[in-house]
Order: C-alpha cells, then structure tokens, then sequence
C-alpha cells in the first residue's frame, strides 16, 4: 500500500494552481510534478521549501501528519 506522504495535490488546489504552472516556477517537468502529487516520489527538502513559499504556505503544511 502506498503512503501518501505530502499534501502538493491538495494544496495546489486550495490554491488555484496547476502542476504545469508549478513546474515552470520550479524549472522541472510536469512529469516530476505529477510524480510528486501522486505520492509516486517525493521532492527534496529544498523543493519542498520552494513549494511552499510558491504556494504561500508553511512547508509543514505540504506534509502529512
């Protein structure tokens, strides 16, 4: 069983926002970006920190409890 390990998905849509428009900001493929909000793979601790500043959010808030 797979564990969903962060919230990117859910955040990207509270916040309006789009794999592909996170992609661009971030530099990296929408593939990485879908990868990441399906839980396939997890982004690294500086991704992360980038995420959430993008989104406007704390990076504790992209992560499951």
């Amino acid at each position: 069983m797979e564990q969903d390990l962060n919230r990117i998905k859910l955040v990207l849509v509270e916040k309006k926002k789009t794999g592909k428009w996170l992609a661009q900001e971030l530099g990296v493929s929408e593939c990485t970006v879908s990868r990441w909000a399906s839980n396939k793979a997890q982004p690294n601790l500086s991704s992360l920190n980038v995420i959430a500043k993008l989104l406007g959010v704390e990076m504790k808030d992209l992560l499951r409890s």
